[in-house]
């Protein structure tokens, strides 16, 4: 566990003194789930999911807050289990998929969405030809219902690629009415109007949180940080985290403390469980 300044440490310090009314928001990819080439095999670091309940224990909420669509976040992180566990404690495991479309919570189990954006089948018509066009035909493109995903991480040059796609995928997007998300080796296509930045917002003013946690790993997880930005402002305890890779920095001057991938993000989390837990006992 890195700060990244000597204020860093003095938040988390203010977030281990207010854990009890502190939520904990985490992301999914590259935070509790290594990255990996092919998405649909991007399984929850197997401590993760002893270490959400026993982290549960502490702090008001938990809450996973990810792109990915809900159901597959669920499977692929065994969170209704997670969830059972945390429920017989007392406390709620919340899950929010596709940037806050969709809501689970433990307590109340079932996925809760809208329908799928208007221009979203039009966009899926016109993408191949633009994929063509960029050499990336190749590209594996996963429909998530409300959005679609094209990963260069397969391809000889994802970064490049990647880079190629941007402009194009984005004018593609803008004509049918719907609004990009670059991620590591991702570009996601979506409707306008939702983001992690909002779910934080609703969560602090549901839960009457006086602490917020927010970790995460890429450019999809700036609207959060910025989110948990303004409830510092609002007089919260709050920590924001970065879960560091080779491949995006965009978080790290933004953030109180940087960890390397799900490992760390991990054992940041059971050092807030021990030290909130000790806070407690005192």
């Amino acid at each position: 566990m890195e700060f990244s300044s000597l204020e860093g440490e003095h938040r988390y310090a203010a977030v281990v003194r207010a854990a009890s009314r502190t939520v904990v928001g985490l992301d999914f990819d590259g935070t509790l789930a290594p990255i990996v080439d092919d998405p649909t095999r991007a399984h929850i670091h197997p401590d993760a999911s002893d270490t959400l309940v026993d982290l549960a224990a502490e702090v008001a909420a938990i809450a996973v807050i990810t792109g990915r669509p809900a159901r597959q976040a669920l499977d692929l992180g065994g969170l209704e289990e997670v969830g059972d566990a945390i429920q017989a404690a007392g406390k709620e495991l919340f899950l929010f998929g596709q940037y806050g479309n969709e809501r689970w919570s433990s307590g109340n189990r079932r996925i809760v969405g809208p329908r799928p954006p208007r221009g979203l089948a039009t966009f899926e018509r016109d993408l191949p030809r633009v994929l063509r066009q960029a050499g990336a035909a190749d590209a594996f493109v996963e429909d998530k219902g409300l959005a679609v995903a094209v990963h260069t991480r397969r391809l000889d040059d994802p970064e490049a690629t990647f880079k190629e796609l941007l402009e194009p995928m984005s004018q593609l997007a803008v004509r049918h009415g719907l609004v990009i998300e670059p991620g590591r080796n991702v570009i996601e296509v979506r409707s306008a109007g939702a983001h992690k930045g909002m779910v934080v917002d609703r969560l602090a003013a549901d839960l009457d949180a006086q602490g917020f946690v927010f970790a995460g790993d890429d450019l999809g997880d700036i609207e959060a940080f910025e989110a948990v930005a303004d409830l510092e402002k609002e007089g919260l305890a709050t920590l924001r985290v970065c879960s560091a890779s080779s491949e995006e920095s965009a978080l790290i001057p933004l953030a109180d403390v940087v960890v390397h991938g799900p490992e760390g993000v991990l054992g940041l989390l059971r050092q807030l469980t021990a030290d909130a837990r000790e806070a407690r006992a005192a």
